[in-house]
């Protein structure tokens, strides 16, 4: 991923809530279903917390607030919803998860891990045909900017394989080979300078000492070993 040390945002209103992102740090994982978002995410808060920093984990879609379970359930039905519709669901989600999880540990100058976050809109609602950049541009202007988004990029077929064997519900939604294709090709136009990209087909040791390199390198965090 290609990215820059420590981009912040300036103060941003989120809902009825005043942000100050420059307290604490965003980290975001990107990428395809199956590209192991959440395991680097686990990797990654264990580095940090062994060199004292003070680490929250979270995901979207965020299952604190009304709308990310919605979203879940929608994904598990195998029903999408017209396209401007499911991007409202993921923007209503996502103003939850700002407001009462990420704002708060950005203030109290955590380091705050996502499982997805703005960049998973635009890929995943631009390849239901809305325009990504346009996405993209919206939530910037709403949301507070990740100090780094590491986008791991797979195969969309490797990572379906990955999905498979990993047990859990299935998103029929979602998952489709075709569509995750769609939502590759967005990921891979995307050009962001919080942005950095980690191929994510090696062992899953490998991809987190690339990922740790990259947060030194680009998020600021100098003491991650």
């Amino acid at each position: 991923m290609g990215a820059r040390s420590r981009s912040r945002a300036p103060r941003t209103r989120v809902g009825d809530a005043r942000v100050n992102p420059r307290a604490g740090t965003l980290l975001v994982f990107e990428g395809l279903d199956g590209s192991g978002k959440t395991t680097q995410r686990a990797l990654l808060a264990q580095r940090l917390r062994a060199a004292g920093h003070d680490v929250l984990e979270t995901a979207e879609p965020y299952d604190g607030g009304t709308w990310g379970p919605k979203i879940r359930a929608m994904a598990r039905s195998g029903a999408a919803l017209p396209p401007e519709e499911e991007l409202r669901w993921f923007m209503e989600q996502r103003r939850e998860h700002v407001r009462e999880r990420i704002a708060p540990a950005l203030t109290a100058g955590r380091v705050v891990l996502s499982d997805r976050y703005f960049l998973s809109t635009a890929a995943y609602q631009g390849a239901r045909g809305l325009d990504a950049e346009v996405i993209l541009a919206a939530n910037e202007r709403e949301f507070p900017i990740p100090a780094l988004v590491l986008l791991l990029e797979i195969d969309p077929a490797a990572g379906l394989a990955r999905v498979g064997t990993r047990g859990g519900a299935a998103e029929p939604v979602f998952e489709k080979r075709d569509f995750l294709e769609r939502v590759a090709a967005n990921f891979a136009k995307l050009e962001r300078p919080y942005l950095a990209r980690i191929r994510a087909g090696r062992p899953a040791e490998v991809v987190a000492g690339d990922v740790a390199a990259a947060v030194r390198a680009r998020a600021g965090l100098h003491s991650v070993a």
